[in-house]
């Protein structure tokens, strides 16, 4: 189903509630600390923490049917106005198709995480054509965290500040203006999708990944994916953001994370932009899935701005 028309939930405001859960790995309660702290105390919510939170099954933050009542209690209750994400992982694909999203259409709210969460984003755009947050989680307020810029950016985007990045140039970088909805997410998550009822519809839109500590062949491998699959044909504009600890095998496969990318790209035309701050690191700036943006690549700047 072809969504054209996105449908924003409302932006938060003082003293409105946030769900806290954790629907993939699990997440010790002490590291959710500065992030509850930073909630309540400086930006003025109120803070709800799942039963998955310091909660552990094996790798997982419960049972698939522990995960899946935390996620879909959050959902369903009118009151919480957001759910955050304490940190991704894997374990969201086990249970996506038995949520019951009937509550979150007549009331959507923002769902707020990235890397596993990619999968949640994904399947909502296609489906429902409710925006959601590619952004920081819990986990990333640690450790003075909270103070940083791409914090800061969770808090304007969930309080309806429209985004403006900027971007530092890149010798790969192909020039172009490109306008349309912004996609995307772990390309992990994009290639593992592929084929399934999730899998983002990517025409005439901007779409972003990025990955963290893969081997570069995997890398060329997804790609591969994504290319065989269509999604990289008719695109408007392509940004690619981090791929940190990254890895290579004993023979090394002979190119780098950037050139691996620009190779499933080149034989396109579309504007394409390497080192975005989106990532598994701190550099992970706050984007809305299916949200119209501007993608602009020159010599001088890449600036995405959001419409």
């Amino acid at each position: 189903m072809a969504i054209s028309q996105i449908i924003f939930p409302p932006f938060l405001k003082k003293n409105d509630l946030i769900g806290i859960t954790c629907p993939a790995g699990f997440m010790p309660e002490e590291k959710l600390e500065d992030c509850v702290r930073t909630l309540q105390n400086d930006w003025g919510f109120k803070v709800r923490k799942g039963k998955t939170i310091g909660n552990q099954f094996h790798y997982f933050s419960g049972t698939d049917d522990q995960r899946l009542n935390d996620l879909q209690e959050m959902l369903d209750d009118p009151e919480v106005k957001a759910i955050l994400f304490g940190r991704g992982g894997y374990g969201l694909s086990r249970i996506i198709d038995r949520i019951n999203f009937k509550a979150f259409r007549r009331n959507p709210k923002w769902l707020i995480g990235f890397s596993d969460i990619t999968l949640l984003h994904a399947h909502i755009h296609r489906h429902f054509g409710i925006s959601t947050l590619h952004a920081p989680m819990g986990g990333a307020f640690r450790d003075g965290g909270y103070k940083n810029e791409y914090i800061q950016s969770l808090y304007n985007a969930i309080r309806g500040k429209k985004a403006n990045y900027q971007s530092a140039l890149h010798a790969l970088n192909r020039k172009g203006k490109a306008k349309g909805q912004l996609i995307g997410g772990n390309l992990t998550m994009l290639a593992h999708i592929c084929g399934t009822k999730s899998e983002m519809q990517t025409k005439n839109k901007i779409l972003f990944i990025e990955d963290t500590s893969e081997y570069l062949y995997n890398i060329d491998r997804m790609m591969v994916q994504l290319k065989r699959s269509g999604a990289l044909e008719n695109l408007a504009g392509f940004i690619a953001g981090g791929f940190d600890s990254m890895k290579d095998t004993t023979i090394p496969f002979g190119k780098t994370v950037e050139e691996i990318i620009f190779d499933s790209l080149k034989e396109y035309d579309y504007p394409v932009c390497f080192g975005f701050p989106v990532s598994h690191e701190v550099a992970n700036v706050a984007l809305k899935i299916g949200g119209q943006y501007v993608l602009k690549v020159d010599t001088r700047m890449v600036r995405l701005t959001e419409k």
